[in-house]
């Protein structure tokens, strides 16, 4: 039997990779450079925060960035909330949190916050993909949105920030005015 090594035909078809690709290491996407990397996220200084709206708990999960946190696992989500079976449902805020630097400080430079609901007995969730994206969006670009938290959230929020590190919440001036503290 002779095999033809040069034969794509003879090896498994690759898997198609997306367009999307996440940074993470030191390169900066934005210098101007236009190469390979050029227009890439890079997700370096962003942190996904749960909070627990019914416990009033915060914690962090790192699995959000790729929607694979321990609360999104084993859960379908769909796009109405009204479908998703109240009882033995949880609700949470998906906090985007980034940090950057001014002065040779750091601060809390933007926060944006999701509605999202989980029911593992049913194995149903809700959360708006859209709402996702664009409130990351917002916290990467350094912009505040925390207006649809309740007012509870937003203590554990600031609570959860400042427990952190007291120094990066003394210096984030702007987000003590959005969370009213």
């Amino acid at each position: 039997m002779i095999v033809d090594l040069l034969n794509n035909n003879n090896l498994k078809k690759a898997k198609k990779s997306s367009n999307f690709t996440i940074l993470s290491n030191e390169s900066d996407s934005t210098d101007g450079h236009g190469g390979y990397g050029a227009g890439l996220i890079n997700l370096d200084h962003m942190t996904p925060l749960f909070i627990n709206i019914d416990e009033q708990e915060a914690f962090v999960d790192m699995g959000a960035l790729h929607a694979r946190a321990a609360v999104e696992k084993r859960v379908k989500f769909i796009p109405t909330l009204e479908d998703v079976p109240t009882e033995g449902m949880k609700r949470y805020w998906l906090i985007w949190i980034t940090i950057d630097t001014k002065d040779k400080k750091p601060y809390y430079s933007g926060i944006g916050a999701c509605y999202m609901t989980v029911n593992k007995g049913a194995k149903r969730g809700y959360k708006s993909m859209p709402e996702h994206v664009n409130q990351m969006d917002k916290a990467l670009k350094g912009k505040v949105s925390v207006e649809k938290m309740d007012e509870p959230s937003r203590k554990v929020l600031a609570d959860f920030l400042k427990a952190h590190s007291e120094d990066i919440w003394n210096e984030s001036t702007t987000l003590h005015e959005a969370l009213k503290v």
